[in-house]
């Protein structure tokens, strides 16, 4: 489509702003679709108007005037004042005449028609249109001539009547010069050829000359201005078309109104999005189409404003007036004023700014909300905490804060997929927010982190409690693409203003408690104290020995041996990672493998615990096995079977004598993934054991495909099994039926006395590996036992003793009405070692109140100078934590209860 039309249309606007006043200049903010406004409100104006242009445009197209048919009675009326003058009545030629002039003027509307219908030329135009004038003129002229000449009238009374005649017609040709030469050349033509001399004739020619010349002209003007007509009509249509087009689209709309606001135009569909109907609008108030929003024009004039003060605006952000759905404009528009500098309204045009609005909203959302699980993001909880701690009235700045960090979340995340992991995450969340609920605001800061902001004061009593059912609800399992998930959670939590007053320091502190409460064992809270600040200088430092230890060999593997059941042999040992740091000494693998989890370094450790057990198994007899763990981390790795490749060949070893003790942890992800790893592991030839079993968090049906050669039973399920009442026998007499019908060994773990031993024999264990027969040796004490020989001896005691709790506490005796004093040494769930009374005969019954309102009745068993040995009558219960109940109400405020194992301990 040519851009001609919009550019005269465009012109045709220029034109007319030119003839404004200067009070309304044109300003650079006006937008294109303003100018496009203009041309839409002059094509009104031409429809307004459109009776008269059509008929304007009718006439500048014919050569044959309509009125034309007026001369008809001017003639009849003639004739009549002709014969009144002249005071006589013409022959009958010149009757004819004069009948034959009235009828070929009274035929001017047929002619016209015909001229439309059938003459298309030009030149055949101005000919039939000098036949329809001339003919008439031409005839009456001669009839009133032929009449004078004949009745000898006088020529004065006729020629007057003629002259009007000639101006009657001049005037009903209106300004057609052409037409109206031919006529008044016919007129006195006819005259002439009765009275005329020579040199009349020859003006007569002259001026028929002229006539037809101006007739070609005046033809070849109306022809010009007809097509220009034409074009000036297509393009002005063009433009409406572009315009409804360009409406309709929905990327833009124009207005108008009067000088009192009211709408006197608006593009059809607003209406539309309105739920109305445009023309229902035009009277309305322009600010009608919008609802009110004080957030969003804070800073900027309001339209109200605008139009008070007849000031041009651009780009006004604005809510549309719309039902159901939320939507905005952007406005532009400004003053009109007429020829006299009269302020007649406002003209301007509108956009759709609703998906930019969105987009800016989602960019907000983006900015101050995690993207993953909804809730706020690091910077939009630093917001929060900083609102609070900088509230204007003291009592409000006081708040508590929660750091969770996801306990296994990690080992989730590498053996099920990171799609897996954020599934979980969005549960989590989901979870935390609804324990919450109203007391606090929710946010993640990263990967397993959360935090959870609780303004005003709150007892810790309160946010022990709190912190409790957080950990209890994220540590129900989740059910994460068909698969049984639990992880755990542990909590920090720091209060303002007890523990800091700006949020570095609430959140340093909360951070520490948090360090403290997976350092105790994780699925825990930790309250912030300030000796926190040490301990996590000694995990960082701990850090740094542990990654020097692995780089310059501080680490070292110690073996305890798996003893054959039957033949009391030993079959293998256990490979155990030991560090003996160079200022702490030996330190528990519960120290430092938290931090080598966290830390990342178990990769490598791992590695080098394959690569090392290797090599030292080739140095002991062919008949010994040694076991080496696998964390999830390390099976998860596609490499691990190259790794342990390559470490059975560098040490020269059968494949067979290597055991992988592989956790249930590893089946979170029970895919194909894990399947062809286990292939993968049975090509190399190594054997498999599966370790603590009946603690992971699986279903058996792993047990179907996964290709173990081993189960070995947690000694969780070992310890207490003699007691009597204890259900755990039956589930080692159950571990030990499936694996023989899977035809798998069985390994009990953690065995310490002859009691135990001849239980899990009796049960039908194939290997014990425990303190019974043997602690956990170095590689040169491993090499200087086996040369001793492979049988293995148990030594022990024949049953467990409860763990008993050291600690110094008063406590009151009574016996028959008699009271005495004492102090508790050690304490234990049967009984309890008491100080201070002396020589009491053995059986003598005792109550004695360890707390306010707890008493208990006590058997005295043994007694030696100030010290006997008391049995409870009834076992004491044990907390959460492993405390005895009693005991750990007693000690609240008061140092913590030293534990100590009187059995040896494994590990």
């Amino acid at each position: 489509m040519s851009a001609e039309p919009l550019r005269q249309a465009e012109a045709d606007h220029g034109a007319q702003q030119e003839r404004a006043p200067a009070a309304a200049p044109e300003r650079r903010g006006d937008s294109e679709p303003s100018k496009i406004v203009a041309m839409r409100s002059q094509a009104a104006r031409t429809r307004a108007a459109g009776g008269r242009r059509v008929a304007s445009r009718s006439a500048l197209r014919d050569q044959i005037e309509p009125n034309w048919f007026l001369m008809a009675p001017i003639l009849a009326l003639a004739t009549v004042l002709v014969g009144i003058a002249m005071i006589s009545v013409p022959d009958i030629d010149a009757v004819l005449f004069i009948l034959a002039a009235i009828w070929s003027a009274a035929l001017t509307p047929v002619a016209a028609r015909i001229e439309r219908e059938r003459i298309d030329a030009a030149n055949r135009r101005i000919l039939f249109q000098t036949l329809l004038v001339g003919a008439p003129m031409l005839m009456f002229g001669y009839a009133v001539a032929e009449w004078t000449a004949e009745t000898g009238g006088r020529w004065e009374d006729s020629i007057g009547i003629l002259v009007i005649v000639g101006a009657l017609a001049a005037i009903i040709l209106n300004r057609r010069v052409a037409a109206i030469v031919i006529s008044q050349v016919a007129l006195w033509l006819g005259v002439a050829v009765i009275a005329g001399s020579r040199g009349t004739f020859f003006a007569l020619l002259v001026g028929l000359a002229v006539g037809f010349y101006t007739s070609v002209r005046q033809a070849k003007a109306d022809a010009k201005f007809e097509l220009e007509d034409r074009e000036r009509q297509r393009a002005q249509v063009r433009a409406e078309e572009i315009l409804h087009d360009f409406e309709q689209t929905g990327h833009g709309w124009f207005w108008e109104t009067d000088r009192r606001g009211a709408l006197v135009y608006v593009s059809e569909p607003i209406g539309e999005i309105l739920g109305r109907k445009a023309s229902s609008l035009i009277g309305k108030p322009f600010s009608e189409l919008f609802v009110p929003d004080p957030q969003g024009q804070e800073s900027e004039r309001t339209l109200s404003f605008h139009l008070t003060a007849r000031s041009a605006f651009t780009e006004l952000a604005l809510r549309a007036a719309t039902r159901g759905e939320e939507r905005w404009w952007s406005i532009n528009g400004r003053p009109l004023y007429d020829s006299f500098g009269n302020f007649v309204g406002f003209r301007g045009s509108g956009n759709d700014l609703t998906e930019k609005k969105r987009s800016e909203e989602h960019a907000t959302r983006l900015a101050h909300y995690d993207s993953l699980t909804g809730l706020a993001n690091r910077l939009q909880m630093a917001q929060t905490l900083e609102k609070i701690l900088s509230a204007p009235n003291l009592e409000h700045r006081a708040c508590a804060v929660f750091l969770l960090d996801l306990d296994r979340f990690k080992q989730v995340n590498d053996t099920m997929g990171h799609p897996a992991g954020d599934a979980l995450l969005k549960q989590v969340a989901s979870r935390l927010e609804r324990t919450i609920g109203e007391h606090g605001r929710v946010g993640r800061l990263g990967g397993d982190e959360f935090e959870v902001i609780l303004p005003g004061r709150h007892r810790r009593e309160d946010l022990g409690d709190l912190a409790d059912r957080v950990i209890r609800n994220l540590s129900e399992p989740y059910s994460i693409e068909g698969h049984r998930v639990v992880i755990g959670a542990s909590v920090g939590v720091a209060l303002s203003p007890d523990d800091g007053l700006t949020a570095e320091a609430i959140i340093r502190n909360a951070d520490l408690a948090l360090y403290a409460a997976k350092d105790g064992g994780r699925g825990r809270h930790h309250f912030y104290a300030a000796d926190l600040h040490s301990d996590a200088e000694e995990r960082r430092q701990l850090e740094q020995d542990l990654r020097d230890a692995l780089a310059h060999g501080g680490l070292e593997l110690y073996y305890q041996p798996v003893i054959h059941t039957s033949t009391e042999r030993i079959t293998g040992f256990e490979a155990l990672l030991r560090w003996n740091h160079p200022t702490r000494g030996q330190l528990s693998p519960g120290k430092f493998i938290p931090i080598a989890e966290d830390s990342g370094l178990i990769a490598p450790i791992g590695e080098w615990a394959l690569r090392q057990a290797c090599g030292d198994l080739a140095c002991l007899p062919e008949a010994v096995r040694i076991a080496v763990n696998v964390s999830p981390l390390q099976f998860a790795n596609p490499a691990l079977p190259a790794i342990i490749t390559n470490a059975l060949a560098a040490a020269q070893v059968n494949p067979a004598r290597l055991e992988l003790e592989i956790t249930e942890n590893v089946f979170l992800n029970d895919d194909e993934g894990t399947d062809t790893m286990f292939a993968a592991l049975k090509r190399v030839g190594v054997r498999l054991a599966l370790d603590d079993f009946g603690t992971g968090y699986s279903s058996l049906g792993y047990l179907k495909k996964a290709p173990f050669d081993k189960i070995k039973i947690d000694q969780s399920f070992v310890r207490g099994a003699t007691i009597n009442g204890s259900r755990n026998g039956a589930i080692i007499a159950s571990i030990v039926s499936l694996a023989e019908a899977l035809n798998m060994e069985t390994t009990a773990e953690g065995v310490e006395t002859l009691d135990e031993l001849d239980l899990v024999r009796m049960l039908g264990c194939s290997h014990v590996q425990g303190y019974i027969y043997e602690k956990p040796l170095s590689f040169d004490a491993a090499i200087e036992r086996l040369q001793t020989g492979l049988t293995a001896i148990a030594q022990g005691p024949r049953a467990a003793r409860a763990t008993r709790h050291t600690m110094l506490r008063k406590v009151l005796l009574d016996h028959g009405g008699q009271h005495y004093h004492g102090t508790i040494r050690n304490i234990s769930t049967t009984g309890a070692m008491v100080e201070g009374l002396w020589n009491v005969p053995p059986g003598t019954i005792f109550s004695i109140v360890l707390a306010e309102g707890q008493i208990v009745t006590a058997t005295a068993r043994w007694c030696q100078e100030d010290r006997m040995g008391v049995e409870f009558s009834s076992p004491l219960e044990l907390d959460e934590t492993g405390r005895i109940a009693i005991m750990a109400q007693a000690q609240q405020g008061s140092r913590p209860v030293v534990v100590r194992r009187e059995a040896g301990a494994q590990g």
